[in-house]
């Protein structure tokens, strides 16, 4: 089996990078109504979602990222994908908005795979990223072609356009 993952170090940062531990803010369904207010912090495993050559060439001073869970955590508050065949649907990308990709360490195994939700995505400082990933020490980092799989799948996700009205089907 082709490897989905191969190890990596360092600050230099690319999409389909794993960052585990990241802090995000939490915000409240009644955020916004008082002028100072205080925003929770909490921690998630993110995938990076903004493109490599952004992230190489500073064109960003905030990397997007989406939270990636393994299967039995995303299923603990999404209680349907414990039901038979709901993962079938989502590895043949007939779930909107969710992506699976292999464990990094046992990719065969599916029950170990990973999944993404494209449905929030966060919005961290550059400079923050690059220190969590050189805090980390070694990470996961998402190879070719599975790489390219994802950025598709996310961009798939985002250019969905809904019509008023459609061609009627052939009979």
């Amino acid at each position: 089996m082709t490897p989905f993952w191969s190890r990596t170090c360092g600050r230099i940062l690319n999409q389909g990078d794993l960052l585990t531990g990241c802090l995000i803010p939490v915000f409240n369904p009644d955020f916004g109504n008082s002028a100072t207010e205080e925003v929770p912090i909490s921690e998630a495993d993110l995938i990076i979602v903004t493109q490599t050559c952004d992230l190489e060439h500073g064109k960003v001073s905030f990397g997007g990222l989406c939270p990636i869970y393994p299967l039995s955590e995303f299923e603990e508050v999404n209680s349907k994908f414990k039901k038979k065949g709901q993962w079938e649907e989502v590895r043949k990308g007939r779930v909107p908005g969710l992506h699976l990709l292999a464990s990094p360490l046992t990719p065969q195994d599916n029950q170990k795979a990973l999944v993404v939700d494209f449905g929030q995505i966060f919005s961290l400082p550059f400079g923050y990223l690059a220190a969590r990933a050189e805090a980390l020490g070694n990470r996961w980092r998402l190879d070719s072609p599975f790489l390219e799989h994802f950025s598709q799948a996310f961009a798939r996700f985002f250019m969905r356009v809904g019509l008023p009205s459609t061609i009627p089907p052939f009979k």
